[in-house]
């Protein structure tokens, strides 16, 4: 049991006026600030980080024009020589030959291990720009800009980095704890509204395992009055975050946790061909489906919130040809599975079974 001092050294939050700020105590010790408005003054949270005054922002063509001369302009107020790299918005760009066009961007730029990248957008721009951080010159640094909730959230925190190939998504990737995270929940209000919505499905599943009230927070809003608790709830969303990934870092078990309603979700977007169906539209189905069969008890409830924020509960995919996408999960172990279910909200757990069990369970036999 820890000491009270040392709960909150490791557990180091701070609210600054309207900042509010939670320290990561990984390998890599870094913070997430969470501020509206704190884009305008990346630079200078940047320059807090780093010694270099060269930086390369790695963006999409739609965040880019949104914040990219913002971001720009903060960061050479701050001292920075900076160039950008755009690149085509979508899944289909987190690809092995789009992180080559950066390599070759970063090789032009002249990057050194001593400069800094930084990822301004969703989570595709930070998976691709934090896989490229971390093997660009064996390693550089780099800072999270994320632009949507999902990234906010999820992705941006932990240090997962990755990009997809033919056999699957983020199956090429490495762990790469970013410098520093900025959260500016003002460039939420430029999203579209289903890709607000996605970003809740992964809201909704850390409420399910780990935090009731949380969920209970959530279910009394929907998509239209969510920004009146949108900074608390990111906050939140993310101090269960660290204090999963500061006790497993590298996914060896409680990690596993994080990707309730994903076995399911990643073989709905494999099997669209991860076209025309948001990661979070297939957490939220996945969350659903597995607790539909597994914990009926909850099921309404848990569809119910998802419904609030315009997101799927189930598909018509035959569970049949779901299944052989999930042989390919991460969190498969030999013939076995990992997969993870809520038998109460704020409770999730780890189940490991053959995976020929796995599927007999999710088809009902």
């Amino acid at each position: 049991m820890l000491s009270a001092a040392c709960e909150a050294a490791a557990f180091f939050l701070t609210e600054v006026g309207i900042m509010k700020k939670i320290n990561i105590r990984t390998s890599h010790p870094y913070d997430v600030v969470i501020e509206r408005g704190a884009v305008s003054k990346c630079g200078e949270l940047i320059a807090e980080v780093t010694s270099s005054r060269k930086a390369v922002i790695v963006t999409d063509d739609t965040v880019g024009g949104l914040y990219g001369e913002t971001v720009l302009a903060s960061l050479r107020n701050s001292g920075f020589e900076c160039d950008i790299f755009t690149f085509p918005h979508g899944e289909q760009s987190k690809c092995l030959s789009n992180l080559g066009d950066i390599f070759d961007f970063l090789c032009k730029c002249n990057i050194t291990r001593s400069d800094i990248l930084i990822a301004l957008g969703g989570g595709v721009v930070g998976d691709i720009t934090g896989f490229a951080a971390a093997s660009f010159l064996r390693g550089i640094d780099f800072v999270q800009i994320p632009t949507t909730l999902l990234a906010q959230v999820d992705s941006s925190v932990g240090g997962k980095t990755a990009v997809n190939i033919k056999g699957g998504k983020n199956l090429v990737g490495a762990f790469k704890q970013p410098s520093l995270v900025i959260c500016d929940s003002d460039t939420l209000k430029t999203l579209p509204r289903e890709t607000l919505a996605e970003g809740m499905g992964e809201c909704i599943k850390y409420g399910m395992i780990r935090d009731e009230k949380l969920f209970e927070l959530m279910e009394s809003h929907t998509l239209d009055t969510i920004d009146e608790i949108m900074d608390d709830m990111v906050y939140s969303c993310v101090d269960i975050k660290r204090s999963v990934v500061e006790n497993d870092e590298f996914d060896k078990g409680e990690r596993m946790l994080l990707n309730f309603g994903h076995t399911l979700g990643h073989a709905l977007e494999a099997w669209h061909n991860y076209t025309d169906y948001a990661h979070g539209y297939g957490v939220a189905a996945g969350m659903c489906m597995i607790t539909d069969i597994l914990a009926p008890d909850l099921s309404d409830r848990l569809k119910k919130c998802c419904e609030a924020y315009e997101l799927p509960t189930g598909t018509d995919i035959p569970m049949s040809e779901l299944l052989p996408f999930c042989k390919i999960d991460k969190k498969n172990e030999a013939k076995n599975i990992n997969y993870i279910v809520c038998r109460e909200i704020g409770k999730g757990e780890i189940v490991k079974v053959p995976f020929d069990e796995f599927c007999r369970l999710m088809e009902g036999k």
